[in-house]
């Protein structure tokens, strides 16, 4: 008996133990699953292979171990059915990263992802420019979820039979108020030019700037430290 009640404690603790760490990790280092999916996939995952290698561990012990963290995850699951508030608490809620155009640095410190996994996210769907980028949500599974601007989004120009322009790849100039010189030189710019730039649409220096981008034969995208933007309601 004092054997299942030293069981019974231990899966409790790593229930919740593990259910911080998902909290603490973020979202992206999630993947695609969510949150007790993920605690699901490491419990059982460790429970087979002490099933399998621990000489010591019974198939009652093991049976025991597994029953009552399935009963665990079904009472999550009927808690979130039949208490909606505890769907954002339990399974996470999705993160507004991009609104209007503007990147949400709060948001995205509060997921724990900085600009290179931003724009990683982005080309996955396909977006290589957040110019082009209107909204960009952060879904519970990791994935984001991309609305393009009205200029970006279809009819394309092979649609409307417009001869179409070569494509160029777009260089991050700044990021986190931080010049990155590599992609200014290969980009064939100087620092001088950045800093003119910079000042030329209002900006004190680039520790005004959060992130910069530039696209061969397009104005500066200069995006400034942004905490905070509302959604409207509407």
């Amino acid at each position: 008996m004092h054997s299942y009640l030293l069981m019974f404690v231990d899966t409790i603790f790593g229930f919740f133990a593990l259910f911080v760490l998902t909290k603490i990790l973020g979202k992206t280092q999630m993947s695609q699953l969510t949150a007790f999916d993920f605690i699901s996939a490491v419990i059982l995952g460790e429970l087979v292979g002490n099933a399998l290698f621990d000489k010591e561990a019974g198939i009652l012990e093991i049976a025991f171990v597994i029953i009552l963290w399935g009963g665990l995850l079904y009472g999550v699951e009927i808690t979130t059915q039949r208490f909606k508030r505890t769907r954002y608490l339990l399974e996470g809620k999705p993160s507004l990263v991009i609104h209007k155009g503007n990147i949400i640095r709060k948001e995205m410190k509060k997921n724990k992802i900085d600009i290179g996994e931003l724009q990683h996210l982005l080309r996955v769907k396909d977006v290589f420019s957040v110019q082009e980028v209107e909204y960009a949500i952060l879904e519970t599974n990791g994935q984001l979820s991309v609305l393009k601007k009205a200029d970006y989004q279809s009819p394309n120009k092979k649609d409307l039979n417009v001869y179409p322009t070569e494509p160029f790849l777009p260089f991050t100039v700044v990021s986190d108020g931080e010049i990155l010189m590599d992609n200014i030189i290969e980009a064939g710019l100087t620092e001088e030019w950045l800093h003119n730039e910079i000042k030329r649409q209002g900006y004190t220096s680039v520790k005004d700037i959060f992130y910069g981008e530039y696209v061969k034969g397009q104005k500066l995208f200069l995006q400034p430290f942004i905490e905070e933007k509302k959604r409207e309601s509407d």
